[in-house]
């Protein structure tokens, strides 16, 4: 029990609001969403914030379910990811994690990279764009929820990969939106 108060005093050191770790099912990014609507409504943020922050989880948490159900097997120790929302000042940073298989790491960084270099005032035509070319069948959405995440950014997406063994890196993908009362 002492471990679970360390964890606990650690979590609020840092601020975070929200933690999952585990697999991620359509019923449980449904109830955390729906967790964490009431959270920041009971914080009575702005609706454009809960809008934000709540779309910034909805897209991560999906593009996470949907590779690691593309990619990993049930079966696999790579089939679980985490889930962190945290708030410092008036900002709410929204982070995941999950494994990805070490083969699609270059296209994702250039697709990051494609992202973060777009001047933020452009991001919306540069959206509208990606809309309009024609879609990869090997795609699961031709990184449209990137550009939204972008969108709603503060900041650029800050992103890393650590190696986890042959096969496999972790990536971390965070996202900062300004939290307005």
């Amino acid at each position: 029990m002492e471990k679970l108060l360390k964890l606990k005093n650690s979590f609020t050191d840092q601020g975070i609001l929200i933690s999952f770790n585990g697999p991620f099912t359509h019923s449980i990014i449904e109830e955390i969403g729906n967790a964490i609507k009431r959270y920041l409504e009971a914080e009575q943020l702005t609706q454009g914030t809960v809008s934000d922050v709540f779309s910034v989880y909805i897209e991560q948490t999906q593009n996470v379910r949907n590779y690691l159900s593309k990619n990993v097997s049930s079966q696999n120790q790579h089939n679980t990811a985490i889930l962190v929302i945290g708030k410092t000042n008036s900002h709410y940073t929204v982070s995941s994690g999950n494994s990805i298989l070490k083969r699609d790491v270059p296209a994702l960084v250039k697709r990051l990279e494609e992202i973060n270099s777009v001047e933020k005032q452009n991001l919306k035509a540069f959206y509208k764009e990606a809309l309009r070319k024609p879609r990869d069948p090997e795609s699961e959405g031709a990184g449209l929820g990137l550009i939204i995440m972008a969108r709603k950014a503060v900041d650029s997406l800050d992103y890393s990969f650590c190696p986890l063994d042959e096969e496999y890196d972790f990536f971390s993908l965070n996202v900062t939106v300004t939290g307005e009362a």
